[in-house]
């Protein structure tokens, strides 16, 4: 699943957040022990199961209840399917399972604040993993919240880095691309995998030459924005390099140890004069994936590619798209891009793609979406005032309509 930053969002955070100074190195942490239970802070609770299209929707447990939140003001959305899905506010997690229309307060409890400071990622109804930095140790401190049950209950756990792309590949084994800090084109990270969910973490790379036992396979030069893991050995890192021609994209098969470039794109003769940026790469089974890259210029151009044999090899769709914006890709034939104004729709991997002119005229106001698939989708609006409305279509980005407020 996606992360709640946008591509631009996340450069704009490390380059304002970050500094690579200190030399102390933590590698291990120990789980601090505590459950933490979603206490109600408003009267109403969530009805029992039974009152619940439980065919269609995994509904929260009985035993532990979760309060409505009229409202709630979502500045970052992540759709699981049609009914499920999280929201993130300046100061609450948020969940539904009815498409959006009621949604319940499932934020950890000692939470004060979330919004556009923690990094996330949602597995699916149940599992999900928030980042918070600690700030009296940053980089190399942090606060992970992990719940297993859609936010009734929450672990805490101690990491040793502060902020980074968090990705699991199921309940217990992930990785985080952790940021140790950026100046001057150059960024310096950590990789960490945990296969308990979380609970304790093992450095296996970093380039920061100020730790010991940095290595030189990912360079320094480059921003680092996405990290996507295929298993707990094969694994890519994307972002962009301020020079033309340059797709910086690497790949690890051994766990993180060492990486290597990927040189076997075939890209356009017009690449070789912008700049290129990895946008998203994101793998919908272990052999079927999806990799986006912004070609920029004296325009801005999409270009999309495929794989069926879990990256070795990349095929360009047939088409481009003649914009950039924001973008979400709900299975390997579908690509939904929204820019100016316009979506523009495959469903058959980019052999051709419908472009929409909604019924509600966004324009710039557009600052997150979320596809469960080419027809069922949710967008938010922000207003020059930081008013934001949140609607959803059902018809393929065609016709909109607010569910909030």
């Amino acid at each position: 699943m996606k992360k709640n930053l946008s591509f631009l969002f996340l450069l704009s955070l490390l380059i304002i957040s970050c500094t690579p100074t200190a030399t102390t190195e933590s590698i291990q942490t120990e789980e601090s022990a505590q459950v933490l239970l979603a206490s109600p802070t408003a009267e109403e609770a969530l009805a029992s199961p039974q009152a619940l299209n439980t065919t269609e929707s995994t509904a929260l447990p009985s035993e532990a209840s979760a309060p409505l939140i009229d409202a709630p003001d979502i500045i970052n959305i992540e759709m699981i399917d049609e009914r499920n899905g999280w929201g993130i506010t300046e100061e609450e997690v948020v969940r539904t399972d009815d498409g959006g229309v009621t949604w319940y307060n499932v934020t950890p409890p000692d939470l004060t604040e979330t919004g556009y400071s923690v990094f996330t990622f949602f597995l699916d109804e149940n599992n999900a993993w928030l980042q918070i930095a600690d700030n009296n140790n940053y980089p190399f401190g942090g606060f992970l919240y992990r719940t297993q049950d859609g936010g009734l209950t929450w672990q805490n756990f101690e990491t040793p880095f502060s902020a980074g792309d968090i990705e699991f590949i199921d309940e217990d084994n992930g990785w985080i691309l952790a940021d140790l800090g950026v100046g001057a084109g150059s960024m310096a990270v950590s990789v960490f995998q945990t296969n308990n969910g979380g609970a304790t973490w093992n450095r296996v790379y970093t380039n920061d030459p100020n730790l010991e036992g940095a290595g030189d396979s990912l360079p320094l030069g480059g921003i680092k924005v996405l990290l996507v893991p295929l298993d707990m050995q094969t694994a890519w890192i994307g972002g962009v390099v301020y020079a033309n021609g340059n797709v910086y994209l690497f790949r690890t098969d051994d766990g993180g140890e060492t990486w290597e470039t990927i040189a076997n794109i075939e890209l356009p003769q017009e690449a070789q004069e912008s700049q290129i940026g990895v946008e998203k790469l994101q793998f919908i089974s272990q052999t079927q994936g999806v990799l986006v890259l912004r070609m920029s210029s004296t325009s801005q151009e999409t270009l999309i590619f495929s794989t069926d044999d879990g990256g070795n090899t990349w095929q360009a769709f047939d088409e481009s798209i003649p914009e950039a914006g924001l973008l979400e890709i709900p299975s390997a034939n579908e690509v939904v891009l929204y820019s100016s104004d316009q979506f523009y729709i495959t469903e058959d991997a980019g052999a051709t793609f419908n472009i929409i002119n909604p019924n509600i005229s966004f324009g710039d106001s557009l600052t997150d979406m979320s596809f469960a698939n080419a027809q069922v989708g949710w967008v938010i609006t922000t207003s020059s005032t930081n008013q934001r409305v949140l609607y959803k279509t059902e018809d393929g980005a065609q016709t909109w309509f607010p569910i909030i407020p």
